[in-house]
């Protein structure tokens, strides 16, 4: 059975968090994540939302590999399924995860990675005054589908997630941004090697687990002044292929169910 609720909420949710008009493409903000950000600040807006964007952990490997997980999960107020978008690859599901649009609509349909030119969380910030950063690597689909904004964007050539995650504590401990995405892809890479639930790949889902539990830590510390939504929220799922690898694309429960987490770090 497919999650009922899509992908394209996620969106207009972080534009109510923020406290800005939702981008002009974006279909109607998941209502679960909006109470919670209502219940979690009192009423009041989030002064960051910062996204850490795990790539292709399908919720059948989150919830198979609980322990993998347990800083994600132990720290999570809420957890949202959700059903991603088709073709279930990572430009076309980070296209709609940003823009609140459907494939169709936000004009990538297969895995190619164009300059997305229609509204996106990234241009509704902006038109608010807000600061916003992007973190990734490589050719990663979240180096290229949002540039030529008016934005920050620490893309490394070389260094992958380490250096990733060494920017992303950097910027929260200078607390100057306001809407921060931070991608690893590091499970997606392994686990297309070796498979969903190859050891190697189960390492990285581990690894996930504490560049987010470092994250925490550091929203606690150094933004404890602020209202702050921190995400855990991955693109799409994956599934076992012939030689014991992995891949994703298809229309099929593996591929589309994924689960969101999310915490609301109240200012004290």
């Amino acid at each position: 059975m497919y999650n009922p609720k899509s992908l394209d909420t996620i969106c207009g949710a972080l534009a109510y968090a923020l406290g800005i008009e939702a981008p002009s493409e974006a279909a109607p903000a998941n209502a679960d994540l909006v109470a919670y950000i209502d219940r979690v600040f009192g009423g009041e807006k989030a002064d960051r939302v910062v996204m850490y964007n795990p790539d292709a952990i399908a919720q059948w490997v989150y919830e198979k590999y609980p322990q993998l997980l347990k800083g994600v999960k132990s720290r999570a107020e809420i957890e949202i399924p959700l059903c991603s978008v088709m073709p279930s690859v990572t430009p076309v599901c980070f296209g709609t995860m940003y823009t609140g649009a459907q494939p169709a609509v936000h004009g990538i349909r297969r895995y190619e990675k164009p300059v997305i030119r229609i509204d996106s969380i990234f241009d509704a910030a902006l038109r608010a005054g807000k600061k916003c950063a992007i973190i990734s690597y490589g050719n990663a689909s979240l180096s290229n589908i949002y540039l030529e904004r008016d934005m920050d964007y620490f893309l490394f050539p070389r260094g992958g997630v380490d250096a990733v995650n060494a920017k992303a504590a950097e910027l929260i401990m200078k607390d100057e941004h306001d809407l921060i995405v931070i991608y690893n892809g590091n499970y997606d890479s392994v686990m297309h090697k070796k498979g969903p639930e190859g050891l190697e790949a189960l390492c990285e889902l581990r690894a996930n687990d504490h560049a987010y539990c470092e994250l925490c830590e550091l929203i606690e510390h150094h933004m404890s002044h602020r209202n702050v939504l921190l995400g855990f929220a991955m693109d799409h799922g994956c599934h076992e292929i012939d030689g014991e690898s992995g891949s994703h694309g298809l229309d099929m429960e593996e591929d589309l169910n994924i689960v969101h987490l999310y915490k609301g770090y109240k200012k004290k």
